[in-house]
């Protein structure tokens, strides 16, 4: 696909922004009433609820310090980078939103039908408390157009591009059937990395959560996907399934997925193992000072950005065990990276309206693989304080040819490299509705994975607080 940028995109998304907050406010009109779970867990009797439709959300902001990083970014969920990036060059201290869950606004909402049957509808708003911008990741990246990493703030891609609402799906559930539901969804494998990360996918103190990359089965634009269906069916108290496919207009062609679950729970222990398949995953970065010096006209660059396409296949096994006062949880996730079936062309319009102006359709002429694993344990110390300390690992093989096949240095990104990160942080709640929290992750690069990067480490010490309702 291939086109010019409109050129109201940018007070478009601005309208849109406006749209959702008036949702909102409307919403918190109404009176309350306790018949339904919120989105962020808070007891139904604590609920906002009205002829069974919920208000809910989550402000979460702190103050972190980061030994090396760049600039935080208004624009992006987490605004630091939390973990060592490339373009970390410096020390920061400054506010950060979303350091133990995203902040964030919305509706849901059950009406019974006949017998036990439900239709269900869910729309969330993802925003940074600490900037008043609606949540855009892509924003982050094309603020970095054209900058040397010297010149750069923290910018990361993801799912979340300015979008009115980052959720937004609606469908029908059954105690029997299962639940069947269409539209903007959390995927599969998304939905596992928040139960099974010790961290529960917090972005200050844990990898899964800082990049949505592997959550996401190769690209963080993909832990949340657009016109997905997604079915999940208990089979009885023990075990259940789910699947989900996005479609695209053809089976199986470019931008579709597939993503499968099969679990069960058994004497405090619960085990997931996920599929998934993606075709033509994009993932974006801001254009290079080469590439922005010769952007053609008809795109804008401020809603330009550069993009690398692959199909991603991903398998990942994940458990957690409950012993008493402790919850143990570990996953391992196998990544494949190949060049796409189907090629994306410059002019491709992604998420939030920007548009790819540089694509890459042949990065992996070989296989690129990524092997991710985690272990934690959260401790309750007494009912309202929980202890978690939690380890993070990547390994990347080497997927160079000519004179860069088989190296295992830092001299190319497709050499062999790893990434670890360990973690530890305390969070007391003082009711259901307010939290405290403190902790830091270490984080480091090396070899392949470190390629280009100014510095391998960062230690990001934080403390906030999280108010949900």
């Amino acid at each position: 696909m291939t086109g010019t940028t409109p050129q109201g995109a940018i007070p478009q998304r601005r309208r849109r922004a406006w749209l959702a907050l008036m949702l909102v406010a409307i919403a918190a009109a109404a009176p309350a009433a306790a018949q339904q779970k919120t989105g962020p867990g808070v007891d139904s009797e604590d609920s906002l609820t009205w002829s069974g439709i919920t208000l809910y959300g989550v402000v979460d902001i702190g103050l972190q310090y980061d030994t090396h990083s760049a600039p935080f970014t208004p624009y992006r969920p987490a605004a630091s980078g939390n973990i060592v990036r490339q373009n970390s060059y410096e020390s920061v201290t400054g506010l950060t939103p979303s350091n133990m869950g995203q902040s964030r606004v919305g509706l849901q909402g059950v009406e019974p039908l006949d017998a036990d049957w439900a239709a269900v509808f869910q729309v969330e708003t993802f925003f940074n408390p600490q900037s008043g911008q609606i949540a855009d990741s892509l924003k982050s990246l094309a603020a970095n157009n054209g900058k040397s990493l010297t010149q750069q703030s923290v910018g990361v891609d993801g799912s979340s591009a300015g979008q009115i609402f980052q959720t937004a799906y609606a469908g029908f559930r059954s105690e029997h059937f299962g639940e069947l539901t269409f539209g903007r969804q959390i995927t599969l494998l998304s939905e596992g990395g928040v139960k099974y990360d010790p961290n529960y996918m917090s972005t200050a103190f844990g990898l899964l959560g800082a990049s949505n990359t592997y959550v996401g089965g190769g690209s963080s634009e993909d832990n949340r996907l657009d016109s997905a269906a997604r079915y999940v069916l208990p089979l009885g108290d023990l075990l259940h399934v789910g699947a989900l496919y996005k479609f695209n207009g053809s089976d199986a062609a470019g931008r579709t997925a597939v993503q499968a679950d099969v679990g069960g729970s058994f004497a405090g222990a619960d085990v997931d193992a996920y599929y998934s398949k993606v075709r033509s995953s994009i993932t974006a970065s801001a254009l290079s000072v080469a590439q922005l010096g010769t952007l053609s006209p008809e795109y804008t660059p401020s809603n330009s950005l550069a993009a690398t396409v692959a199909d991603n296949t991903a398998y990942a096994l994940m458990a957690r065990y409950q012993l008493s006062s402790f919850k143990l949880f570990g996953g391992y996730e196998y990544i494949k990276y190949v060049n796409p079936a189907t090629p994306v062309s410059a002019g491709f319009a992604d998420i939030g309206d920007y548009v790819l102006a540089y694509v890459n359709n042949t990065a992996y002429n070989n296989p690129k693989i990524l092997q991710v694993y985690w272990t934690g344990v959260r401790y309750t110390v007494i009912p309202q304080l929980e202890l978690t300390a939690a380890y993070y690992g990547v390994h990347q093989g080497g997927y160079g040819a000519g004179s860069q096949a088989g190296c295992s240095t830092n001299a190319h990104s497709a050499c062999s490299g790893s990434l670890q990160a360990f973690s530890f942080d305390a969070d007391y709640r003082f009711d259901a509705h307010f939290d405290v929290y403190a902790g830091a992750m270490y984080s480091g690069v090396h070899d392949g994975l470190a390629s280009g990067y100014i510095n391998t480490t960062n230690i990001n010490p934080t403390i906030g607080v999280r108010y949900k309702f």
